[in-house]
């Protein structure tokens, strides 16, 4: 059996969100309680064993007894039939609220989180202005101006508790956002709307069941108070009127006032325990992939001002990919921080360039540029970027990404959803950029996972990413990147968070496919035994610049920048000087 086998034969089988939801106690009881009231409320016109408007004057504040079961209120009403049908309006209510709560709460704050800038401060500043309004106040004031108008009230009511709601998704989602595979998302060509509510959304869901089981509870408590002031509809049955009117008879019947008390209290901790337990059951299916994973960052230094052999910055006639004079800056106090200084290069078709430098040194700032990938407060500029002849800007180059340029991240278990299957990250893409059926995409999909090596692609095609090993995920990646039948392909680190077998396969898998498909791939690494082993030309950078650059024997032979020497001599730890072999050579010597 083979290394990136292992993991996903000898793991347990995830166990299902309901499964564990079940298992819990409180879970389970909280949901049977709801769904009784729910029931039963629905039922209230086939169940209620009276008219709840209905008095009988032999029945005024009567204890219970065979015809009243739970006794009679102070208009000599059926106080069971009125429990029972109070639920509808309570409940309906409730519902109102969380509806208008969620709308408003979630849609903007993805909006803020996603889109950012103005977008963002606008929203902040409703919300914040809503949440400075005293709810209570407000609906009592329309009680005043409209009358007792359920609906409406607690459609205000939802609008008004909504920024909780806000403040939450927002925070989350900025979180979210930054994932790896969210960005990997980005590339791949996935719409922004699916990103959001797919792998954005779906991830941040139990903190927000919580909150909005939460919601429906103080809408629940909201709504009795209002009826209890005397500010409902004298038309319609609801618990919180009956709280008043057994209140106002509490001396003469004190039983009165437990019954529609314990259905309150009952209904509320139950929907809170609902919140948690769905949280506790959704949770483990995201955390149990997240332990698996560490994931580096390495902030970039600011250049150094040291210039280097800078790359040629006449344009390259024959370039696939042509960055000259880019530079990445970020706002640092009054000034402006600067991470990458007039950095140039091409890749041309068919081709392999390294970009070679230690952390720090601002080469995943230039792919990340290229890419589109910059967070919104980098200040990107160029003398010229074109591709494939066409001059074209970081923002334009966005437009390419999935369909012409494609992205191989480093560190692959962050990079793979862990609430979404392979299949599914494998097959949208396509379907989006390639116009693909469901059919189609699957079967294209299943080829991928068989072409770059992985054994059994029908079951892979259906595990999640906790399923499989580190090298699986990164072959899941590569599938991914070439399925859309880029021309260039950006590889970040693709081997760093792999052990050495698989990294030698991953470099394999590499070099055949860009000679398949006439590739160009650009490479960022910070070591030269996989420049020796894959890439046509190198460049070196220090400090956010270029100090070197040249063809790979060149380079290996005759280095001559200090830089690009300390580089060699600490790759070699000592040993006997390494010789390039040029991937072709080397190719050729496997096949004799």
């Amino acid at each position: 059996m083979s290394i990136e086998t292992t993991a996903a034969t000898t793991g347990q089988p995830r166990p299902g969100a309901f499964r564990r939801f079940l298992s819990n106690p409180l879970g389970a009881g909280s949901a049977i309680v709801l769904l009784a009231v729910i029931a039963v409320s629905v039922l209230a016109p086939w169940i209620a064993p009276h008219d709840p408007t209905t008095p009988a004057l032999s029945q005024v504040n009567s204890t219970p007894n065979a015809t009243y079961l739970l006794g009679g209120d102070s208009a000599g009403r059926d106080v069971l039939s009125r429990l029972i049908w109070g639920g509808r309006a309570t409940l309906a209510g409730a519902v109102v609220v969380v509806v208008v709560a969620a709308l408003v709460g979630i849609v903007t704050g993805l909006l803020a989180a996603y889109l950012g800038r103005w977008t963002d401060s606008l929203l902040t500043w409703v919300s914040e202005t809503l949440l400075a309004i005293p709810s209570l106040i407000v609906l009592i004031a329309l009680y005043g101006a409209i009358g007792p108008n359920v609906p409406v009230s607690m459609t205000v009511f939802g609008i008004l508790i909504s920024p909780f709601l806000y403040r939450l998704v927002r925070a989350m989602a900025l979180e979210v956002k930054n994932e790896a595979y969210v960005e990997a998302a980005q590339v791949s060509g996935v719409s922004p709307l699916r990103i959001v509510f797919r792998h954005i959304l779906v991830v941040i869901r139990g903190p927000i069941i919580v909150m909005l089981a939460d919601i429906t509870a103080t809408a629940i408590g909201i709504q009795a108070s209002l009826e209890f002031l005397g500010l409902g509809s004298v038309n319609s049955v609801t618990w919180g009127s009956m709280v008043q009117d057994a209140f106002i008879e509490i001396f003469r019947t004190p039983l009165s006032v437990v019954w529609p008390g314990l259905l309150l209290t009952l209904t509320v901790g139950s929907f809170a325990l609902l919140g948690n337990a769905v949280r506790d059951a959704l949770v483990p299916s995201a955390t149990v992939y997240r332990k698996k994973r560490a994931r580096a960052v390495s902030a970039p230094t600011a250049a150094t001002g040291e210039t280097g052999g800078e790359a040629a910055t006449e344009p390259v006639a024959d370039a696939l990919l042509d960055v000259s004079g880019l530079t990445v800056a970020y706002p640092n106090g009054d000034g402006v921080r600067t991470v990458v200084d007039g950095v140039s290069f091409a890749v041309r078709r068919g081709e392999v360039l390294g970009l070679v430098g230690e952390s720090g040194s601002g080469k995943s700032q230039c792919v990340f540029s290229v890419l589109g990938l910059l967070p919104p407060q980098a200040v990107v500029s160029a003398d010229r970027i074109a591709f494939d002849g066409k001059r074209t800007t970081p923002d334009t180059l966005v437009g390419l990404r999935g369909r012409r340029i494609a992205y191989v991240p480093q560190e692959p278990m962050s990079n793979l959803d862990p609430l979404c299957t392979v299949g599914s990250q494998l097959t949208v893409p396509m379907r989006r950029v390639l116009g693909l059926s469901r059919a189609q995409a699957r079967e294209r999909a299943l080829e991928l996972l068989a072409r770059v090596g992985i054994p059994e692609p029908e079951r892979v095609f259906t595990l999640y990413p906790h399923q499989i090993s580190g090298g699986m995920a990164q072959r899941v990646l590569i599938a991914g990147a070439v399925s859309t039948d880029p021309d260039l392909i950006v590889a970040d680190e693709p081997t760093t968070a792999l052990d050495v077998t698989v990294q030698a396969d991953i470099l394999d898998l590499l070099r055949d496919l860009r000679r398949e498909r006439d590739m160009g791939l650009l490479l960022v690494t910070h070591n030269f035994g996989v420049v020796a082993d894959i890439c046509d030309r190198v460049v070196v950078m220090r400090g956010g610049t270029v100090v070197e650059h040249g063809d790979t024997p060149t380079l290996f032979a005759d280095p001559q920048h200090d830089y690009t020497r300390e580089l060699l001599d600490a790759s070699l730890d000592e040993a006997e000087p390494r010789h390039y072999t040029s991937p072709v050579t080397q190719a050729e010597g496997v096949r004799s």
